[in-house]
């Protein structure tokens, strides 16, 4: 049995892991921090654990072996270093965190500490997205040539985030920090090695960080990712396109459907049955305990993780300095 801490619950998806480690019959939540310790108070008795205010005092608890990474992503670096330290396994919300220097030392410390490391990226275990993948490696549509996801909410306009998701010093930015992620991620997962991204963010609504966002991406074998994201569009359904020199696939959609059409004859045009489509792999904190408890693989830990903060580090360099930013030079 894994016992875990919770390290705070700032951030919208915590109480999410926290029912997932709940329902896990090899682990189980045994303390809770936060960086707000009213906050934090209220969360470990609603969970009926031990509260511990001071951090140290709590990773250098004996009967805590992991720890769930909540807190603001510029907290990241702190927080997941002592732990680390401290010889706990680590699962963490993305961002990994605002910078890839920062990334590094955590990188470091995960190493020296000999510990497991997960950074969650759920879009990667999804059916679709898996399959968008074989496509890709399979070279089912050709070459690609252009992919395009968007991935958006109302949270600014409907007013359901939580305030401090608009301070750009917790968060390291607004809408293509938070939601972003997941294209983000994706696109660097499904295309490889980025050469430059350009930016265009603005503030619908006027909140101190943007809530409307478009990356553009170019990689290094050519293709070209288009980056969609926001906290401003009511209704906003997900979206993936892949286009290549021999065909094109579409997912999601009102229907949430797949939908290939290729020139290869063993590909053909049509909708993509669901048993056709390979099977979702665990979501990334059951993947994340059964790395600690049978050696089992995580599919995304820490160079996926930089990978993610690369792309992140350049997209505010691009908006920031208004223009194109080669990854070469992006660290000089």
């Amino acid at each position: 049995m894994i016992r875990v801490a919770m390290l705070s619950r700032w951030h919208v998806h915590a109480d999410d892991y926290a029912k997932q480690i709940m329902k896990n019959d090899e682990a189980e939540i045994v303390a809770v921090w936060d960086e707000d310790s009213k906050r934090g108070k209220r969360w470990a008795d609603e969970i009926g654990v031990d509260f511990e205010p001071d951090l140290e005092k709590l990773l250098s608890r004996t009967d805590i072996d992991a720890v769930v990474v909540n807190t603001p992503t510029s907290m990241h670096r702190e927080v997941i270093v002592s732990a680390a330290n401290k010889g706990k396994h680590i699962f963490t919300e993305k961002v990994m965190a605002p910078t890839v220097k920062e990334c590094i030392e955590i990188k470091d410390a995960v190493e020296n500490g000999k510990v497991k490391f997960c950074i969650s990226f759920p879009q990667r275990t999804f059916p679709a997205n898996l399959f968008a993948k074989r496509v890709v490696s399979e070279k089912l549509i050709g070459d690609i040539t252009l992919l395009r996801i968007r991935n958006a909410h109302n949270g600014a306009i409907a007013n359901w985030l939580p305030d401090y998701f608009y301070d750009a010093a917790l968060c390291g930015g607004g809408a293509m920090m938070d939601l972003g992620a997941h294209p983000m991620y994706l696109s660097r997962w499904l295309l490889g090695e980025p050469v430059s991204i350009s930016s265009v963010f603005n503030s619908f609504t006027e909140k101190p960080v943007e809530d409307n966002a478009v990356s553009v991406i170019e990689f290094k074998n050519k293709a070209i990712g288009i980056v969609e994201t926001g906290f401003v569009s009511t209704n906003s359904m997900p979206w993936l396109e892949i286009y290549g020199t021999q065909g094109v696939l579409i997912i999601g959609g009102p229907e949430d459907r797949v939908y290939i059409s290729s020139t290869r004859e063993d590909v053909g045009t049509r909708w993509v049955d669901k048993d056709e489509l390979p099977k979702a792999l665990p979501m990334p904190i059951e993947q994340w305990i059964a790395a600690i408890t049978k050696g089992e693989h995580i599919e995304f830990g820490l160079n996926e993780g930089m990978e993610l903060t690369q792309l992140m580090e350049g997209a505010y360099a691009s908006f920031n300095e208004g223009r194109k930013i080669s990854f070469s030079t992006l660290l000089r």
